[in-house]
C-alpha cells in the first residue's frame, strides 16, 4: 500500500513528502512572482498585467468580506500569497508524483490534513489577533457571550467547527482527486490489457482537467472563507 515517507527526529514525526512538496511549491511561487513583477512599467506589459489581475482578484475577495478598512490593509498581501500558494499546492500531485517502492516522496501537500489544518489554524489565529486589536482582549471575549451569555459555549464550539470545516474541505477534495487518478492509472488501466489501457489515457486527462478546476475553486473557497472568518472578528454584530 502506498504511503507518505515519514521519519522521526527528537521524538517528532515528520512527513517528508509534505516537506518536499510545500518547499518546492514555495520556490515555484517565489519564482513566478519575481518573473511576473521583475520589470514594472507605467504601461503594464503582459506579465505585469497577469500579476496585477491576480492582486486585484484577491483584493476583491478581501473587500467583499472584510468591512474594517484597517484590517483590509494587512490582509491584502496575506490573501494573495495564500491563494497562489494553495493553488500551486493543489496542482502538484496532478502532474508530478515521485515514488520509491511503497513510499511517496512528492505529492500535493494539501492532500495531507496536517497541511490544510496548519493553514486553517494560521487563519484562525490571525482572526483572533485582529479581533483583540479591534476590541481589546476583554471586549473580544465578551463578543462570544452576546446577545445572551449562554451562547458563549456554543460560539466556542463554532470556532472548532470552523477550523475543521475550513481545513477538511480542502483536504478532502484534493485527496479524493489524487486517489481517483491513482485508481485509474494503477487499477483500471492494466485490468484488461490494451483495451482498458487505451480507455484510461483520455479518462485520466479529463479527470486531470477537472481536478485543475476543482483545485482552483478550492483555493478560492479557502481564501474567501478565511476572509469571512477574519471579517466576523473585526465586526461587532
Amino acid at each position: 500500500m502506498e504511503q507518505s515517507f515519514v521519519f522521526k527526529f527528537l521524538g517528532l514525526t515528520f512527513d517528508l513528502s509534505g516537506i518536499i512538496g510545500s518547499t518546492l511549491m514555495a520556490a515555484v511561487v517565489l519564482f513566478v512572482c519575481i518573473w511576473l513583477s521583475g520589470k514594472v512599467e507605467m504601461k503594464p506589459n503582459k506579465k505585469q498585467n497577469i500579476m496585477e489581475y491576480l492582486i486585484d482578484f484577491t483584493d476583491g475577495i478581501v473587500k467583499d468580506n472584510v468591512s474594517d478598512v484597517d484590517a483590509r490593509k494587512h490582509l491584502s498581501l496575506y490573501a494573495f500569497v495564500l491563494f497562489i500558494y494553495i493553488w500551486f499546492m493543489n496542482q502538484l500531485g496532478l502532474f508530478l508524483e515521485v515514488k520509491a517502492g511503497d513510499n511517496i516522496f512528492v505529492k500535493s501537500p494539501t492532500a495531507d490534513p496536517v497541511t490544510t489544518m496548519s493553514f486553517a489554524m494560521m487563519t484562525l489565529l490571525l482572526s483572533f489577533t485582529f479581533g483583540m486589536q479591534k476590541f481589546g482582549t476583554g471586549g473580544y471575549w465578551r463578543n462570544y457571550a452576546e446577545p445572551v451569555s449562554f451562547l458563549f459555549p456554543i460560539n466556542m464550539i463554532e470556532e472548532v467547527t470552523n477550523f475543521l470545516t475550513l481545513s477538511l474541505r480542502l483536504y478532502g477534495n484534493i485527496y479524493a482527486g489524487e486517489v481517483l487518478l491513482t485508481l485509474i492509472g494503477n487499477s483500471f488501466a492494466p485490468s484488461f490489457g490494451v483495451i482498458t489501457l487505451v480507455l484510461a489515457a483520455p479518462l485520466a486527462m479529463i479527470w486531470q482537467g477537472f481536478s485543475v478546476f476543482i483545485g482552483s475553486i478550492q483555493a478560492y473557497v479557502f481564501v474567501t472563507l478565511s476572509m469571512v472568518y477574519v471579517g466576523k472578528k473585526v465586526t461587532k454584530e
